[in-house]
């Protein structure tokens, strides 16, 4: 009689869980069982990974559902195109640089992958695009390794030649690189959140792409774009960044319009051997440079731009003359004690953010001890006296009385 009580009581809890808490089946095994096309729901609880997505299929998570790989390899891997990934904590990859280990691996046979609204936490890439063109990565909270080294993180999003792809609208923090991308083309990076980083956003040898509305907070520097051409970047904001808000370096034919560096970065914008670059409605104040340029960068056009309270408004180490103006339209500049007698908004004389101290202070250092005396009272006596013995440099020919309105910001 006991015994054919036990089994009933067993028998009745069996009933009450349902079969799907009975029978249990693993996800990776309800994946490989799902047609092309289906829809894989995930209950809430710790699902062991890897999981490797070789066929269409929408990935969806319940609340709290956590994908937790085995810290030896990639969490997901997706090898097929179409497939969403949507809804999940992904976490647990392994910690190999070389083998590119990730929250969510996108292969090159996979194009047109959706990664969006996940958790991507504690893994070493917290998503790899490897040659997979047209992918999406929205609403994604990333955050990297901070346990580990600079040198040892992977990047929150990495792009290697995945042509069209987009990083839209995430919060990324911790890793080495916010956005990294090489090789790639026709890319847009929009509406991010960077934090405690190397670099908010590193572009190398990618072309014909975009940068907009993203903000870099904190960061060693902002946005850096190197051997890639005609970038356009806009409505960025840079705040508090250690080095740089904006680097280029042999970037060409960029287009930087009004974005925003401020907070006390080492130099707002460096540019380094790149040319034909317009700079445009672009506000640069509280850093120790304003803009520093060199390597023979040329025909940069630099104008409508507000150069605000930075320590030394322009680095330019030269002979030339470089005129920042444009069609009779010039730069603010919060230091130019200039008059607007005629009242168009214009200042009434030339402005040289360089003097002939600076030049002498930045090709010897130690001159600095010798800035109250008499020899650099002469100097700054002479180019005041004589304009004809100021060096090479920046000229702005029509500066402005005030910042343009729509200096900065969207």
């Amino acid at each position: 009689m006991r015994l054919w009580l036990s089994f009933a009581v067993v028998l009745a809890v069996l009933v009450t869980a349902g079969p799907s808490r009975a029978l249990e089946v693993p996800l990776a095994e309800r994946i490989a069982q799902a047609a092309p096309g289906a829809v894989v729901r995930v209950e809430a609880g710790t699902h062991a990974g890897p999981l490797v997505l070789d066929k269409p299929v929408v990935l969806v998570g319940e609340a709290g559902a956590v994908i937790e790989g085995d810290g030896e390899s990639s969490v997901i891997t997706i090898t097929a195109s179409d497939v969403t990934v949507r809804g999940l904590t992904i976490t647990g990859s392994g910690t190999s640089l070389s083998e590119e280990h990730a929250g969510v691996y996108v292969q090159r046979t996979a194009s047109n992958a959706l990664i969006e609204d996940n958790r991507i936490e504690g893994n070493l890439f917290g998503v790899f695009l490897k040659g997979s063109p047209a992918a999406l990565v929205r609403d994604n909270v990333i955050t990297g390794r901070s346990d580990l080294r600079m040198s040892e993180r992977g990047n929150g999003v990495h792009l290697w030649n995945a042509p069209g792809s987009q990083v839209v609208d995430n919060r990324i923090r911790h890793g080495r690189d916010g956005v990294f991308t090489t090789t790639s083309k026709n890319n847009t990076f929009a509406g991010n959140t960077f934090e405690d980083l190397r670099f908010a956003i590193h572009y190398m040898y990618t072309n014909d792409s975009t940068i907009r509305d993203n903000v870099s907070i904190g960061n060693h520097a902002g946005y850096v774009i190197m051997f890639s051409h005609r970038i356009r970047a806009r409505n960025n904001v840079s705040r508090g960044d250690r080095d740089h808000g904006l680097l280029l370096n042999y970037a060409n034919e960029a287009r930087v319009e009004r974005n925003v560096v401020t907070g006390g970065s080492d130099k707002c914008v460096f540019i380094y051997n790149a040319h034909k670059n317009r700079f445009a409605e672009n506000r640069f104040q509280g850093c120790g440079i304003g803009i520093h340029f060199t390597a023979g960068s040329e025909r940069n056009t630099v104008t409508r731009n507000a150069f605000i309270g930075n320590r030394t408004q322009v680095k330019y180490v030269g002979t030339r003359n470089i005129v920042w103006t444009e069609d009779g339209v010039g730069n603010y500049w919060s230091d130019n004690a200039a008059f607007d007698l005629d009242g168009d908004g214009i200042g009434d004389r030339t402005y040289r953010p360089n003097g002939l101290v600076d030049q002498v202070l930045w090709r010897a250092p130690a001159a600095k001890l010798l800035m109250a005396s008499p020899a650099i009272q002469v100097l700054k006596w002479a180019q005041s006296a004589f304009p004809a013995v100021l060096p090479g440099g920046v000229v702005d020919t029509h500066p402005l009385m005030r910042p343009p309105a729509r200096t900065g910001g969207s």
